[in-house]
């Protein structure tokens, strides 16, 4: 992937995560609209189920429940809270920091001892999910 390929899904994918998250907070006491497919179609959660919920609780200060809900919640907050901007320096200075950043994540976690621990966590919280009935 090129740099300003990674930098446009970026920030097309933050700013979709914010609009979705403010639709969410003004419709959280009537909202019967649900998005994960698999939830839809299987009436079981899957692992992301919950995360927005738990960054609206981070917003509003309550960390534990927030993690309670989904520990992807506070991944996602930090990751929406950071990135944007980090690219956004980038483009206004013409620099690559967070590409480099990118590749070297991607080229850590294709480490099969960490693919398998995190593979082994997303499904521990799926399982989770499934027990909370969310």
């Amino acid at each position: 992937m090129t740099r300003n390929k990674l930098y446009s899904l970026l920030l097309i994918a933050c700013l979709a995560g914010f609009i979705y998250l403010f639709y969410n907070i003004c419709t959280l006491q009537s909202q019967t609209f649900r998005v994960c497919i698999i939830k839809n179609v299987t009436g079981y959660a899957c692992p992301s189920c919950g995360t927005t919920r738990a960054v609206t609780l981070l917003l509003d200060g309550k960390i534990t429940e927030s993690l309670l809900l989904n520990p992807f919640g506070i991944v996602v907050a930090i990751a929406m809270t950071i990135f944007p901007f980090w690219v956004l320096i980038d483009i206004i200075l013409k620099k690559e920091s967070f590409f480099r950043m990118y590749k070297k994540a991607e080229t850590i976690i294709r480490k099969p001892w960490l693919a398998s621990i995190l593979i082994l966590l997303a499904l521990l919280n799926w399982i989770w999910n499934i027990y909370k009935h969310l």
